[in-house]
């Protein structure tokens, strides 16, 4: 009788798991369909990335692994658009060094134009309604940006040159101080955040409406930029300095101080700005971790994505543009809106965009 029990017992849970089992699985695949649904519905937007240059030499060396980033990637991905930074490390600031460093990146940045004219899948976007209007037509849109304002040199007629080449946001600074402002990462304040010269070109940034990216901004810089610019700003790749203590991260007291004046704070996926665990380790649980502190300190409409790739972005799970809808499910499954995830993923940054349009 114990024998015909325990078999009976047996048999019986061996039913109960694969229905456990089931139940939980369908309840995965529920969010993927609702991912899925949400990235044909919605606009998306990932505000940097380190391709273009992959893009013009695929056979150069960097010092970062590349190949995060495709057009068939995006697709895949569900991401409609991006803003694609021409990079520049910082270098001298003599008056050839100069001009060599604006040669460079205009050389590039034409370069990487004429690369997305040419494309089947891409088109450029220089405004929001081209960002809306290429999504209806299954483009993607590329956003050309500039990674340090370097390149203008102590010259404020290069703002308008780079502009006109169809440039709609800069980085005005990388890691060390340049012409215009002091950087995060220097150990050397230069300027005491703006320079004379910086101050020139936030208001020229305003009066074209290119947007001032102030990621690698020094806290100072930052400060001035914002007691001087008209329009809000963003920081295109940070991360939450309460949760990781980085040079590069936002304290608080920034991140209300950017959202105050309408601007966006961009969650950048690099591990070194996200968590101390090794790299392996890190996840897009991570990312959503940093998404939900700007969250619950400054409201869904100041928070974005600014992936990194191709510049040290990526975590496990997010590896590459082709896997973005895995950001989506998991803000799903801790219980963010469609309409959260709307302003989230684009209507934030396309407001950014309208007011920046002349």
């Amino acid at each position: 009788m114990y024998r015909v029990f325990v078999k009976s017992l047996i048999v019986a849970m061996s039913a109960i798991v694969p229905l456990q089992l089931h139940a939980q699985s369908d309840k995965e695949i529920s969010y993927i369909k609702k991912a899925e649904r949400i990235h044909k519905s919605v606009i998306t937007i990932d505000t940097h990335n380190d391709t273009a240059l992959n893009f013009n030499d695929p056979d150069a060396t960097r010092t970062v692994a590349k190949g995060q980033v495709t057009f068939p990637m995006m697709s895949e991905g569900g991401l409609d658009a991006a803003f694609f930074a021409i990079y520049i490390g910082q270098g001298p600031r003599d008056e050839a060094s100069n001009k060599e460093a604006n040669f460079y990146v205009a050389d590039q940045l034409l370069r990487f134009k004429s690369y997305v004219e040419n494309s089947d899948l891409a088109r450029i976007a220089y405004n929001a309604e081209d960002v809306r209007s290429n999504k209806r037509a299954g483009k993607i849109s590329v956003i050309l940006a500039l990674e340090n304002g370097y390149p203008f040199g102590k010259d404020i007629s290069q703002v308008e040159r780079f502009y006109r080449y169809g440039v709609r946001a800069v980085t005005i600074c990388h890691n060390y101080n340049n012409d215009i402002c002091d950087a995060s990462m220097d150990s050397v304040s230069e300027h005491g955040g703006l320079s004379p010269f910086g101050y020139k070109v936030v208001e020229e940034m305003n009066r074209l409406g290119i947007i001032i990216d102030v990621s690698h901004a020094s806290s100072q810089t930052l400060a001035d930029v914002l007691e001087t610019s008209k329009l809000p700003v963003v920081a295109s790749h940070s991360g939450v300095y309460s949760i990781k203590n980085h040079k590069r991260n936002l304290k608080d007291d920034e991140i209300r101080a950017i959202a105050a004046r309408g601007g966006l704070i961009q969650v950048a996926t690099g591990r070194f700005f996200l968590s101390n665990k090794p790299k392996s380790e890190v996840t897009v649980k991570d990312i959503a971790d940093h998404i939900d502190y700007v969250r619950s300190l400054v409201g869904i409409k100041h928070v974005g994505i600014g992936t990194d790739f191709d510049g040290g972005g990526g975590v496990v799970g997010m590896e590459t543009a082709a896997k973005m809808r895995n950001l989506t499910i998991e803000l799903l499954k801790r219980g963010y809106s469609k309409r959260e995830l709307r302003f989230f993923w684009g209507e934030n940054l396309l407001r950014i965009l309208r007011a920046h349009s002349k």
